[in-house]
């Protein structure tokens, strides 16, 4: 009989024992692959989300990331984009404005709302899964959370009452009609947004400094850090960052210990796990002494026996780390669920994401366990004296 198939009926005969190791491993594994996708996961969200929209580059006043700074505003914006559509590698720009705004439903209800502009283009920042596009300084499109506080359709009609330079602002209310409902990558879980054409937010402003926007958003040709290169060469007052260098200043200075956390847990559960297989495995070794010495007496080499333990150990974890992936992810999504509750963390944005890396780097830290968890018990099977074990099993 091969070890797999010797290992199989030691594992068969010990239930209780065997159902004990490969549970405690596919908790440990859960765990374990769980914070492998927790790891990376947030920055290749963030990542995967900014090249959604389209846009690869984004510029802002100052060295600040764009969007961070609501009161630094670019002025000239009309000249601004003007000069940036002229450069070779740029294949389009709009440019973005925010405000706060209360909102005013058909139906007598408030709520507050963040309010964006954008110039007019054929690819907004925003995706319609209702109705129209807002054309016009007349119309906006709502988000679903918009929608289901004030029970607002397409094609109903809307009160604004904007604040654009400071939160104490009080401007004459604007009415304006919803043309559709949208989706937009970057809101919160639960937040209202309204948005429109540039116009129906200078409208909402009261026309004031309707030539200034927050930032703008590039769409390159294909090199997206020469653009950001070439932006910045024609306007030295601005700040033109990449996706790639947004994502790398959130990563350093925001969710590195999300990385710090999945490092020490994965040690945690890792140790854990050749604690448990190790003692598994050398109290199943210690009840089946007789039986091994015996088999040595017959023939069997130490390089058999030990082969013998490390399969039962590949077994056990083998198993149990099958069994782990179907109840990480299902964890994974439950913790996910929570986390995103955070404030300030987008809807769309996630902690945990499935990469194959992590998948290969989950079944390597499992064999390693397996080899780890069976070094012990093999040096006993390995070490044992036949001829006294044989005698011990007589008289005990």
């Amino acid at each position: 009989m091969n070890p797999f198939g010797f290992a199989w009926r030691s594992l068969v005969r010990q239930p209780a024992r065997a159902s004990l190791g490969v549970l405690g491993v596919a908790a440990v594994g859960a765990l374990l692959f769980d914070m492998l996708l927790l790891s990376d996961g947030l920055i290749l969200s963030m990542r995967e989300l900014l090249d959604r929209t389209g846009w690869d580059v984004r510029v802002s006043v100052g060295d600040a990331p764009p969007g961070s700074d609501r009161s630094a505003r670019i002025a000239r914006i009309a000249e601004t984009l003007r000069t940036v559509r002229a450069l070779p590698s740029v294949r389009s720009v709009i440019a973005v404005r925010f405000a706060d705004a209360t909102i005013d439903g058909p139906n007598g209800a408030s709520a507050f709302a963040y309010l964006q502009g954008v110039t007019e283009s054929p690819q907004m920042p925003w995706t319609v899964i209702r109705g129209d596009e807002a054309r016009g300084a007349g119309a906006v499109v709502v988000n679903e959370a918009l929608a289901g506080a004030l029970a607002l359709e397409p094609d109903a009609t809307i009160t604004v009452r904007a604040s654009c330079t400071t939160a104490s602002e009080s401007l004459p209310p604007v009415t304006m009609q919803v043309a559709g409902i949208a989706e937009f990558p970057f809101q919160e879980t639960g937040e209202a947004t309204v948005a429109g054409p540039l116009s129906a937010v200078a409208r909402a402003c009261g026309g004031s400094t309707t030539d200034e926007a927050h930032m703008l958003l590039v769409a390159s040709t294909g090199d997206a850090a020469a653009t950001a290169a070439a932006i910045s060469r024609a306007r030295p007052d601005l700040a033109a960052m990449t996706n790639e260098d947004v994502v790398g200043r959130i990563q350093q200075t925001g969710f590195t210990y999300f990385r710090q956390i999945s490092t020490v847990l994965t040690t945690v559960t890792l140790s854990f796990a050749v604690l448990l297989i190790t003692v598994l495995l050398t109290v199943s070794v210690n009840q089946r002494l007789g039986e091994i010495a015996a088999l040595r007496a017959l023939g069997f080499s130490r390089r058999r026996v030990a082969a013998d333990v490390l399969c039962e150990s590949a077994l056990i974890v083998g198993t149990g780390g099958l069994l782990s992936l179907p109840i990480g992810w299902a964890l994974a999504l439950a913790l996910d669920d929570i986390l995103k509750r955070m404030p300030g963390i987008p809807e769309a944005l996630h902690f945990f994401v499935f990469q194959e890396r992590a998948l290969i780097i989950h079944v390597a830290l499992l064999t390693a366990t397996a080899v780890a968890a069976a070094l012990y018990p093999v040096r006993i099977v390995t070490r044992l004296p036949i001829a006294a074990t044989l005698r011990d099993e007589v008289v005990g």
